[in-house]
């Protein structure tokens, strides 16, 4: 799948993928007015099709879907591309929040849902996606090193490439995860609350009443620690957040 267009400076293509006409139209025409250009699919494989065609700089993803559901859309879409992805259930069971984030979704909204929170939500997801393709100050001769690499430890965060690696090897991590381990690099040790991880890294000024944060944590720990049940990377800081801390180079391993 070809990489997506930077909506800087044009109004963001939305797909809304719903098997209900109604919910359809009522998402494309809120979404119209807050000034995005929308497209849309009814069911799986008519989302997959239209996502592939036109590439869209978001994807709004029911998961209740007549044949291929939108969990197995969203994990097929995770593997082509970055788009970011949210998705829409009526059943608002944990469970089903738990596994949409574990597969790749960059938030979860339970129906019914009201139209303000949908279109916040969409803005915020928007604006993390711009901000993290914003180019970084270049020249001639390419970002500078302070701008380009952030090193903790043995982790290496390389912003203008959108690379990480632990010692020395690489890790490879969905478009959300590596906007939060960017973001805990930029404040190594440093405790970060969940409330400033929503907000500096998701965008959102008000509760999403998901685990949003600890399941991302505990996907980034997959990735980057030996012993994800016992990190000693990304550690817990109990009442209060997390932290990103250095851990020397010690070996190798293969963390893709």
């Amino acid at each position: 799948m070809a990489a997506y267009a930077d909506p800087l400076s044009s109004p963001a293509r939305i797909l809304i993928v719903d098997d209900e006409a109604t919910v359809r139209e009522m998402v494309g025409f809120n979404l119209r007015a807050d000034g995005h250009e929308v497209t849309f699919a009814g069911d799986g494989n008519e989302a997959l099709a239209v996502a592939r065609d036109t590439q869209p700089d978001l994807i709004v993803l029911d998961v209740m879907l007549p044949g291929r559901d939108g969990f197995d859309v969203c994990r097929t879409l995770r593997n082509e591309s970055n788009v970011p992805i949210l998705l829409l259930s009526a059943r608002g069971e944990e469970v089903d929040r738990v596994v949409g984030l574990e597969i790749g979704a960059d938030d979860y909204l339970s129906k019914p849902f009201a139209m303000r929170e949908l279109v916040a939500r969409v803005r915020a997801m928007l604006r993390r996606q711009r901000m993290s393709r914003e180019a970084e100050p270049v020249n001639d001769a390419g970002p500078s090193p302070s701008t380009r690499s952030l090193v903790v430890g043995d982790v290496t965060v390389d912003v203008a490439r959108h690379e990480a690696f632990v010692a020395g090897n690489p890790v490879r991590l969905t478009a959300k995860e590596f906007a939060l381990l960017e973001y805990l690099a930029r404040h190594p040790g440093i405790v970060l609350s969940r409330d400033a991880l929503l907000r500096e890294v998701w965008g959102y000024d008000f509760p999403v009443g998901t685990r949003t944060i600890d399941v991302h944590i505990g996907w980034l720990r997959q990735k980057l620690e030996d012993d994800p049940a016992r990190p000693k990377r990304i550690l817990t800081v109990r009442g209060h957040g997390y932290r990103l801390v250095p851990v020397p180079i010690v070996g190798s391993k293969d963390f893709t």
